[in-house]
């Protein structure tokens, strides 16, 4: 019998949103929670996500999938763009659950997060950076000490890509 684990993950969206999509699909929401819940022993994921108001239909398809979200306001410049960086929210999440959890999932490609997941190593806290694209992630997680921690999703389109579903 399988041991219960009580990990918890701490995903990026938008560096996974645009990682995926880069690799041309789209990531199923709901089956990613199934996986991470299967593969990783996660029974919390909490996901980071800029908030607009014109978004609530999929904030409520990513809670109703299982996901804990974490909204940050965003910004809307001139030019039309809109930013919500989430960096600062993950990694005080990722801290105050700390007590929470036997080990932490982090779930993006961002070398921003380096400091976050060398902490976590050295407190035996980390179980594994699961990173979108392996081909376009930033070389501060390519370090030697991450190596052992680092999986890819690269593989997985066929278990966790988004699949329309046919009308009867």
């Amino acid at each position: 019998m399988k041991e219960q684990q009580n990990n918890y993950a701490f995903v990026d969206s938008q560096n996974v949103n645009l990682s995926i999509r880069h690799l041309g699909w789209i990531l199923d929401f709901k089956r990613f929670r199934v996986y991470l819940k299967e593969k990783y022993g996660v029974t919390k994921a909490f996901l980071f996500i800029g908030y607009m108001g014109s978004n609530r239909d999929l904030y409520t398809s990513l809670q109703d999938a299982g996901f804990i979200c974490v909204f940050k306001p965003t910004l809307t410049y001139k030019d039309g763009t809109t930013k919500g960086n989430c960096d600062a929210e993950l990694v005080l999440e990722t801290m105050i659950q700390y007590e929470n959890y036997e080990k932490a999932v982090l779930v993006t490609g961002d070398g921003d997060f380096y400091c976050l997941a060398k902490y976590l190593i050295e407190k035996d806290k980390l179980k594994s950076i699961l990173i979108p694209n392996q081909q376009k992630f930033s070389a501060l997680l390519k370090w030697k000490l991450f190596r052992p921690f680092l999986r890819y999703m690269n593989g997985l389109e066929h278990r966790l890509a988004y699949k329309k579903e046919r009308a009867p």
